[in-house]
């Protein structure tokens, strides 16, 4: 057992592409906040907003933003790419190019947009020898904003956000980025691969609850953004609540409109604090790791089939494989029945092991549950 978890001996966790576990240190920082709210009520209240400040420049270090300004405390990731889809003006014949395979939060709202008079490209990449060139092969002179996963939710495809990056920004498309299936995975940096917009939520790879997630804007493109909603947060003077000349904030905090979620602003300081302090490039190599070890112990059963590429630069926390003898649903259920949590995307099943797995025991268990269900090594 790592020492900054607590999970139950009696489970493999493999699935923190989809809800991860709490560290210890997030459970204790949501039940001090727990206590303190308890005996003191909003007495506290100050207090509770230095930390929040804190998590925004957490978040701007971790995704390499400009400054704390530019990050938004949002909901969840369809919050944050609904306010680019709702907050950009769009013109009748623009375009926005996206994958097939991306996540529904990640399609729908820019299909959403065909009301609007803009043309939604989805180009799939499965199969696809090049997948960043399919996607910019899909752009012409309407093409107002192109929009990817950093890592594919069922696949595990990695993309090269920098070459995509850099063919938008010579080509005046605005990129956006849903990054909820690297960051805290992988070490990310907005400028560097020149993203306008990013979009995560905190209940997978950054280890905290769900219901608040980071939406980044680049800092020349804040009041391009029509604000979604209103009210008393996201103007400039937010504490003069008698003040009727109102303007929208200068910075992201524009895009929050009323009270924030200071329960979930405890937690996920907690949670991008262990982050940071275990460091990102450290936590990527053993992701690596961890993920090349279940590539080694699957490849020993029969029939393999991998959905994720298996070269490094290809893939992140993400292994999707399938069997053709046998059905991904039932050995599903029979991993579920032995505590080996994973999911069924993509055709397969999708195990996604963290920083903190222990590969080569949780590799063993998931082998052995396998041969139970009926898949054996070769002999």
């Amino acid at each position: 057992m790592h020492p900054d978890f607590e999970l139950d001996p009696g489970l493999v966790y493999l699935n923190h592409a989809g809800v991860a576990p709490w560290p210890r240190a997030t459970r204790l920082a949501v039940e001090a906040f727990a206590a303190q709210a308890a005996r003191r009520g909003g007495a506290d209240y100050p207090r509770w907003l230095a930390v929040e400040a804190r998590l925004r420049a957490r978040l701007a270090r971790l995704v390499g933003a400009e400054s704390a300004d530019c990050i938004a405390l949002v909901k969840n990731t369809s919050e944050a790419l609904s306010i680019v889809a709702g907050g950009l003006d769009w013109q009748t014949g623009d375009n926005v190019v996206y994958a097939a395979e991306e996540f529904p939060s990640n399609r729908i709202v820019w299909e959403a947009l065909a009301a609007r008079g803009v043309e939604p490209r989805c180009v799939p990449l499965q199969g696809a020898a090049d997948p960043e060139g399919a996607l910019l092969a899909a752009c012409d002179r309407r093409t107002r904003l192109l929009a990817v996963s950093s890592v594919q939710y069922a696949s595990g495809l990695r993309m090269d956000l920098e070459r995509l990056g850099q063919a938008c920004r010579a080509r005046g498309v605005l990129f956006c980025v849903d990054a909820i299936q690297s960051l805290g995975a992988l070490p990310f940096d907005a400028r560097a691969v020149h993203a306008d917009f990013v979009a995560a939520d905190g209940h997978k790879w950054l280890l905290a609850p769900e219901g608040l997630g980071l939406f980044y804007c680049r800092s020349t493109l804040l009041e391009r953004l029509a604000p979604l909603s209103y009210g008393w947060h996201m103007v400039a003077e937010a504490g003069d609540f008698e003040r009727r000349d109102w303007r929208p904030a200068p910075d992201a905090r524009r895009f929050e409109c009323g009270s924030p979620n200071l329960l979930g602003v405890h937690a996920l300081d907690a949670s991008t604090a262990l982050l940071e302090a275990h460091g990102l490039q450290r936590i990527a190599r053993a992701v690596e790791a961890n993920v090349q070890t279940l590539i080694d112990a699957l490849g020993e059963l029969p029939g393999t089939r991998w959905h994720t590429p298996l070269e490094p630069a290809r893939r992140a926390g993400i292994l999707t494989v399938s069997w053709p003898q046998a059905d991904s649903r039932r050995l599903h259920a029979a991993l579920d029945e032995a505590g080996i949590l994973c999911a069924l995307r993509g055709g397969g099943l999708r195990f996604s092991p963290h920083y903190h797995n222990d590969a080569a025991a949780d590799a063993a268990r998931l082998c052995e549950a396998l041969a139970r269900a009926g898949l054996a090594k070769r002999v």
